[in-house]
Order: C-alpha cells, then sequence, then structure tokens
C-alpha cells in the first residue's frame, strides 16, 4: 500500500517584493530532491505557498519541511 501525504503552508502578509526574494533564495534547493518527494511554490498576492508531497516517508517530509522552514526564516531575517 502507498501512502501519500500533501501539505500546504501558507506564509501570508508578505509585499510582493519579499514574497518573490524568499522564493528566489529557496531556488537553489529546490532541485535534486529525492524520488516521491516534491515542493511546488507559488506566490499569490500577498501570500508564499509552498505545497510539499511526500509518497514514501512521513519523517523524511517533515525534515524537509522543517529545513525550508528554516530558510524562510532567514531569508526573511537577511531582507529585513
Amino acid at each position: 500500500m502507498s501512502l501519500t501525504c500533501q501539505i500546504q503552508i501558507v506564509l501570508n502578509d508578505l509585499s510582493k517584493e519579499k514574497a518573490r526574494t524568499v522564493r528566489k533564495a529557496l531556488e537553489p534547493d529546490n532541485v535534486n530532491f529525492p524520488k516521491g518527494l516534491s515542493l511546488f511554490v507559488e506566490n499569490i498576492d500577498n501570500r508564499l505557498i509552498f505545497n510539499f508531497e511526500s509518497k514514501n516517508s512521513m519523517k523524511q517530509l517533515i525534515g524537509t519541511i522543517d529545513e525550508v522552514l528554516e530558510h524562510v526564516q532567514v531569508s526573511l531575517k537577511v531582507i529585513e
């Protein structure tokens, strides 16, 4: 049996410039994901939306989400 988990995280009230900067800062990390794990990031209005999907390990998914959110936090601190 295969289990698929999808998680969406939304950061609200970001200026378009901040959202774009954070997204660009994450792009180098958003390549070569392990098989069965994916991340799609999009800007919509004043929101930055992260869509994670895992078809394998929940532990791997949680670790990836944690790492991405750490990078987001650092990016936001740097641009403020």
